[in-house]
């Protein structure tokens, strides 16, 4: 039997990356987020915020490691497997700042389907920028609004996850997957 695929989803800073480390303390199987990664490499070649130099070169790295991920998750020997993103989020992205990308980035939506979508709405509370995060909070909300339209285009019904502490959040996820 194959994993469920799970993505947690939402603009920067909604504590999808604390969800993840949460379940994955908890013996769940997860798979982190890409892009600091790419973007961290990216500044070791001398490129600052590859994202805004580079949107579609960057994109194309994300799909490649999400797709990965994609895959890798049917490999894994567990009930669910959890993403900290899915391949809709690089549509979504590329939306929000108006860059254009080939018609391969929609087939891979269409081509690649996750069992089920958490999203984390804003929150402003708990949003920092950092290094690697360099979008302020009202954009963050932009970036929410493109995230439900994208997943909503590729017919993914949105589970919204309620503002509560990360072990809260991540009992809500998990009841609520237990009752599917």
């Amino acid at each position: 039997m194959k994993p469920k695929r799970i993505i947690i989803t939402g603009g920067p800073g909604k504590g999808k990356t604390s969800i993840i480390n949460e379940l994955s303390s908890r013996n769940y199987s997860c798979l982190q987020e890409i892009s600091r990664k790419v973007t961290l490499e990216a500044r070791g070649k001398g490129i600052e915020q590859l994202f805004l130099i580079k949107p579609l070169l960057f994109s194309e790295l994300l799909l490649k490691g999400r797709k990965y991920q994609f895959d890798e998750a049917a490999t894994i020997t567990s009930n669910f497997v959890f993403l900290d993103r899915g391949i809709p989020d690089i549509l979504a992205y590329m939306d929000y700042s108006g860059d254009e990308y080939p018609q391969f980035f929609n087939e891979e939506c269409k081509n690649n389907i996750y069992d089920h979508i958490f999203i984390l709405a804003p929150w402003k509370k708990i949003y920092i920028s950092d290094n690697e995060r360099y979008e302020n909070f009202n954009q963050a909300k932009k970036i929410h609004h493109q995230l439900v339209k994208i997943y909503e285009k590729f017919n993914y019904k949105l589970i919204d996850v309620p503002f509560y502490s990360i072990k809260k959040r991540t009992d809500y996820i998990l009841n609520i997957l237990e009752n599917l």
